[in-house]
């Protein structure tokens, strides 16, 4: 067990100096194996470990759905949802502010990944809120947070990520994401609400749009509506598995892209680079995630978690607070789809043999990465609204998340307090 401790110490150790965490788990899960197990026998189970994961069709749904984010982002689709949804609210206080989180919650149903709305967000969101006279508090806080949504809307790579990691039925978890996501969505809202009540100047309304142009700026957005319906519909009607669904997202993409003469043969070739380099990222870290897992499992320090836990004799919801506490503390020093793989092999251990729905768990993880990415000192949404719009200080983009974050933290409560939240659509599904 004291080994396992000191593995996960020099991972965070690293992590602080900025060694990538793929590559710092798979060092130190084979160095930390061979110690007790010889050179030998943890070079060898580095390569099974590795060749059985590469040879899991599951994994080949996570480059297909990245490649589906990639050719819509290429297709310009962020822009006009953007101005689809602030010619529906763009006349309210704070109008632009639910713009972007409408608009952002759309994106990320498509592209699955939050840092890549926040970017695209804060492209096509910052200039008219600025030009509209909006704090640059209240219109980074805005992007930076609602680029959270990403995580939680199918098609999410980080539920994707989780599901192979804990072998959970990945369409489960996508209808599962849906209401929190949309709870999210809410609550963000209603913390702009907040703001601009308390403080107007923060974010003046706009002028009304009229109908007609409300109608034709919302008949450019069919596309996502589509694409969406196609991808999860036909995941959840039986018509397809979550691989083939992946398959037929960016197929679906690619024509999207093309009928919208949007893909030249360069772009097509910078979206399948683009697309690459983050499945290669993210395979590097699953590889190095897993092997980690496999020296803390011969190490037996999830079993003696195990054991001191059941001797608290807590209840379920006792260990799951105990565990927020634990991700607020490692969601202030690393990146959330790391520290996802560092601890769900751990936690899922934990929780289950006390009768915690893994797809319900699934859900609360990834809510717990989201305010990873909007909590200091890490915050990765916050670091890429800084760098693209580098004017920006981040105690201004800080302190416009304060709000969301509370936010973010509410809608933790209720899914805590009340699991159907997650479960309910799911069921009803049958």
């Amino acid at each position: 067990m004291t080994m396992a401790l000191i593995g996960f110490a020099l991972v965070l150790l690293l992590a602080f100096y900025g060694v990538p965490l793929g590559f710092s788990m798979l060092t130190l899960g084979v160095s930390l194996f061979a110690l007790t197990r010889g050179w030998g026998p943890a070079l060898a189970m580095m390569g099974q470990t590795i060749a059985d994961l590469a040879a899991n069709d599951s994994l080949s749904v996570l480059p297909m759905f990245i490649l589906m984010g990639t050719f819509i982002y290429k297709a310009d689709m962020a822009e006009e949802l953007y101005d689809a949804a602030n010619s529906l609210l763009g006349h309210f206080k704070g109008g632009l502010a639910y713009a972007t989180v409408l608009a952002s919650a759309g994106f990320a149903a498509i592209s699955g990944s939050s840092i890549a709305t926040a970017a695209t967000m804060t492209k096509v969101a910052m200039p008219p809120m600025r030009a509209r006279g909006y704090s640059d508090s209240m219109a980074s806080g805005c992007v930076s947070s609602a680029g959270t949504l990403g995580a939680l809307l199918p098609p999410s790579v980080p539920l994707l990520v989780y599901g192979i990691i804990t072998q959970q039925d990945i369409g489960k978890l996508f209808i599962a994401g849906i209401i929190p996501g949309a709870l999210l969505g809410l609550m963000f809202m209603g913390a702009i609400w907040w703001t601009v009540f308390r403080h107007p100047e923060r974010g003046p309304a706009g002028a009304h749009t009229a109908w007609p142009h409300r109608l034709q700026a919302l008949s450019k957005v069919w596309g996502v509506l589509a694409l969406f319906l196609l991808v999860v519909g036909g995941l959840y009607g039986g018509f397809f598995t979550a691989t083939q669904a992946g398959s037929i997202g960016a197929f679906g993409a690619l024509l999207f892209a093309l009928a919208r003469r949007k893909l030249s043969l360069r772009i097509a070739f910078e979206a399948l680079f683009e697309a690459a380099r983050t499945t290669g990222m993210i395979f590097v870290i699953v590889f190095g995630g897993k092997v980690f897992a496999n020296m803390v499992s011969i190490s037996g320090l999830t079993s003696q978690l195990v054991s001191t836990i059941q001797s608290l004799h807590l209840p379920a919801v006792g260990v799951i607070l105990v565990i927020v506490l634990i991700y607020i503390v490692l969601g202030s020093l690393m990146e959330g789809l790391s520290m996802m793989l560092l601890t769900v092999p751990v936690f899922s251990a934990i929780v289950q043999p006390l009768g915690v729905d893994m797809v319900w768990f699934g859900v609360f993880v990834v809510m717990m990465m989201e305010i990873g990415l909007i909590h200091p000192p890490v915050g990765m949404n916050m670091f890429m609204v800084k760098t693209v719009m580098p004017d920006l200080s981040l105690r201004t983009i800080l302190i416009g998340t304060i709000p969301f974050l509370f936010a973010n933290i509410i809608a933790l409560a209720l899914l805590i307090a009340f699991p159907a939240i997650a479960l309910s659509l799911g069921r009803l599904l049958g």
